[in-house]
């Protein structure tokens, strides 16, 4: 009978109640819906490095690290980090009027998209830049 027993004995329970007691205390009921994903929210997106996301499959939610180095127009963007470089299309209102530079170093969450025709343009359409 180890201390903690004893004290619930004296205080008046039966030691078939103190196990059930210690048992609780020990391991917490799991809710019923642990390990499920929820039906109303987006898995998340994986980091990744440019290199990474070029060989991902379409609509695979990425995050990447590094910087918006040029403008190609048509809230398109060159996006740089250590192993390559990839195309960000970034919708203006994601920019919070924030004027970013080359050396500006951001954290973009979106989506891989995958053009095939004329011919396999792998991009990322942008959810989110972080600052």
């Amino acid at each position: 009978m180890n201390k903690f027993t004893k004290v619930i004995l004296a205080a008046g329970f039966t030691a078939v109640s103190a196990v059930s007691m210690a048992n609780t205390a020990k391991a917490p009921a799991m809710p019923e819906h642990a390990g499920q994903e929820a039906v109303n929210h987006a898995s998340f997106a994986k980091a990744v490095t440019v290199k990474q996301a070029l060989a991902m499959k379409d609509d695979a939610k990425v995050e990447l690290k590094g910087h918006v180095v040029k403008s190609l127009g048509d809230e398109k963007y060159q996006f740089r980090d250590s192993t390559g470089t990839i195309t960000v299309e970034i919708d203006d209102k994601l920019w919070h009027g924030k004027k970013v530079l080359a050396k500006t170093p951001v954290t973009i969450t979106g989506e891989i998209d995958i053009d095939y025709k004329p011919a396999k343009r792998v991009s990322i359409d942008v959810d989110s830049v972080k600052f």
